[in-house]
């Protein structure tokens, strides 16, 4: 079963960086326990290659290359089959390989090894939905060796999207944290941005927080908004989504309203808690004063849209 393609589902924060994808990840196919044969066979497969959370770009495009004689080495992933046309054909079968360190000799004509901070605003939508994928999957990997039950280590299955434990024959799957963000406005329709106490300097962004078990993402909006910041909110509507994969979580975004402005921060997540009105925040990150989220966070789109526009950085201070 091919699967379309997302672009025409856009939300109310357009296409987000990270939440752009042109790839069908074949779960019908990777059950398959022959699908790396299969897939390997095809001279048209081409392998992404990840070392840390660096892969191999070069002007702005993804380099993927073609499967090394000896076959995928130890625990490949199946990424799926592209949905667009790109540097490959439509319908290419994508491999990803990881390397304990970069590898200097894959880095020819110019390629090199960059992260996904790095990279994400400059590639097209395959590239940066494939780029998402397996980062946040290889990290899975990386801390999910042994079973949770037993402790056995375990071997991947499927495509390398399951892991099963040989002891006790329990499956395990990628995790997926779900976080809230949200871009608070009150009546006299200012945005209130913190600093959170883990930050250096003078950085400022949305509030933001991980959704307990048993809590809906509006419950969510609402508590983590009180404990960071003692303002209370109302109306949470949800705006859109984006993968950050660093390491697992889900970036839900919302925006809602203030139904108190006393701004305090707790002192133990956030350092600071400032509503800013469209001219004082202009002013602030134009004269360096503070700085605010990078372009390919949710939280500098939710800033943005509030803003109505793009907000200008200093050139020191802009980045990619």
């Amino acid at each position: 079963m091919s699967i379309p393609a997302p672009a025409a589902h856009v939300s109310p924060l357009g296409l987000l960086p990270l939440a752009r994808t042109a790839v069908d990840r074949g779960s019908d196919r990777r059950v398959d326990p022959d699908h790396f044969e299969t897939i390997r066979a095809d001279a048209g497969t081409r392998v992404m290659y990840l070392a840390g959370n660096r892969a191999l770009v070069r002007e702005g495009v993804l380099v993927l290359l073609d499967p090394p004689a000896e076959g995928f080495g130890d625990d490949p992933v199946y990424l799926g089959r592209t949905l667009e046309h790109a540097q490959v054909p439509l319908g290419t079968d994508i491999v990803l390989m990881t390397l304990p360190e970069p590898d200097p000799a894959l880095a020819v004509d110019g390629a090199v090894w960059v992260s996904l901070r790095e990279s994400a605003t400059h590639l097209g939508g395959l590239d940066a939905g494939l780029f998402v994928e397996a980062a946040a999957v290889a990290n899975w990997h990386a801390v999910h060796t042994h079973c949770p039950r037993c402790g056995a280590k375990t071997v991947p299955e499927q495509g390398g999207w399951v892991r099963r434990c040989p002891e006790d024959d329990s499956s395990h799957f990628p995790r997926t944290d779900p976080a809230i963000i949200v871009a608070v406005v009150d009546e006299e329709d200012r945005i209130l941005l913190g600093s959170a106490a883990a930050w250096a300097g003078n950085r400022y962004s949305t509030l933001a927080g991980f959704v307990e078990p048993g809590e809906s993402l509006e419950a969510a909006v609402i508590r983590e908004v009180a404990e960071e910041s003692n303002v209370v909110v109302h109306n949470p509507q949800y705006l859109g989504s984006q993968p950050w994969p660093f390491p697992c979580s889900l970036m839900l975004g919302f925006t809602a309203r203030a139904v108190t402005t006393d701004a305090r921060a707790d002192g133990v997540e956030m350092s600071d808690v400032r509503w800013f009105s469209r001219t004082e925040l202009a002013e602030a990150v134009l004269s360096g004063e503070i700085t605010i989220a990078g372009p390919i966070s949710i939280a500098r789109n939710l800033i943005e849209r509030w803003y109505g526009g793009t907000i200008i950085e200093p050139e020191a201070n802009a980045r990619a």
